[in-house]
């Protein structure tokens, strides 16, 4: 299994940076960030930061989208980073959330989005693509090699996810949840041809080391918020009898409104109808010990990468013990049965 820490870049960049540095140190092979232009800085600013004092991190958003940026301009950032620092790059994409929102807009179609991908894709990878009728490519860049994991939550999401994407992206770490959504993903990449097995899989939610629960829950309860507007999509498309599982959908009953201003920050205001049983599902709380024994079980559902999520009042300690104890548990648990 790999490991990510996912960052907002709350000003000053530097201390964005400086995560992410300590993140390398402790054994963390991707840095994703928050992609929403108007609540946070401008992250690929930073990754070009991040980039030139790291060594080997791969840096992406979880999750930028097809709607505030041209396609073209997103896959040329990536395509320069990777010319600058050899390939470190992955993008995380989906139809959209508070960069859309914030501004009164709306999350893409699933059209869109797939047609996105495969821009964004090509051109990434330093090969043709048509875009608006024309025939397009970068003369200057080869070699270029990147990697699309789609963030879904719904039927019609996850299935595309399996279809086109290289890898996906759950945001929660319930594992119901996750073994119902990856079967549903490897099996339409199966029905579309694929190899099942090709597409991977990456589960990212809040990881907080600590021992008072009651503060661990207040910290990290905006994140059973952020999924709930997602749950809340489905649930108007589908209606309350969906194919989600009902771990998912039922909490949500509670929500009244979201204020887009609050969105990932602890404390948020907007988020005291998520209960206590969802937060521990969701996230990953607790002593050292608790930690390695979800990310044992997750693993075993077929995840290949966990990303936490750092917005508490614990990051570097979190990051300590991800480093000194976490990481390497599961990587002898891998030799192991080697």
């Amino acid at each position: 299994m790999e490991f990510g820490a996912v960052l907002q870049t709350n000003p000053p960049a530097s201390r964005t940076v400086a995560l992410a540095q300590l993140a390398e140190q402790h054994g963390f092979g991707y840095v994703w960030t928050f992609d929403s232009h108007l609540l946070w800085q401008e992250p690929y600013v930073i990754y070009s930061q991040i980039l030139e004092r790291t060594h080997r991190v791969k840096v992406g958003p979880m999750v930028t989208n097809p709607a505030t940026r041209d396609w073209t301009v997103t896959a040329s950032l990536y395509a320069t980073l990777n010319e600058m620092y050899g390939n470190r790059t992955i993008c995380g994409i989906g139809r959209g959330d508070s960069a859309v929102r914030v501004t009164n807009g709306a999350p893409t179609t699933l059209k869109t989005l797939r047609e996105a991908i495969h821009v964004i894709r090509e051109l990434g990878n330093s090969r043709p693509v048509e875009y608006n009728g024309a025939q397009l490519q970068f003369p200057w860049s080869q070699g270029s090699e990147l990697e699309v994991w789609v963030a879904a939550y719904g039927p019609l999401a996850l299935k595309l996810a399996g279809e086109v994407g290289d890898g996906f992206i759950l945001q929660l770490a319930d594992l119901d949840i996750a073994e119902w959504m990856i079967g549903a993903v490897r099996d339409a990449a199966e029905k579309a041809g694929r190899d099942p097995m090709s597409v991977k899989f990456c589960v990212a939610a809040p990881m907080h080391i600590g021992d008072d629960w009651e503060h661990m829950r207040d910290q990290n309860r905006w994140f059973g918020g952020m999924v709930g507007n997602h749950v809340a999509d489905i649930v108007a498309k589908y209606g309350e009898n969906s194919p989600v599982p009902k771990a998912l959908t039922d909490y949500i009953k509670a929500r009244e409104g979201y204020d887009y201003n609050e969105h990932g920050r602890s404390g948020n205001s907007h988020t005291t109808f998520v209960p206590d049983d969802i937060v521990d599902r969701f996230c990953l709380l607790g002593t050292a010990d608790d930690h390695i024994e979800k990310l044992r079980a997750l693993r075993e559902l077929g995840v290949d990468q966990f990303a936490g999520y750092l917005q508490h009042d614990n990051k570097e300690e979190t990051l300590r013990v991800y480093g000194e104890t976490v990481i390497p548990a599961l990587r002898e648990q891998i030799t192991a049965k080697a």
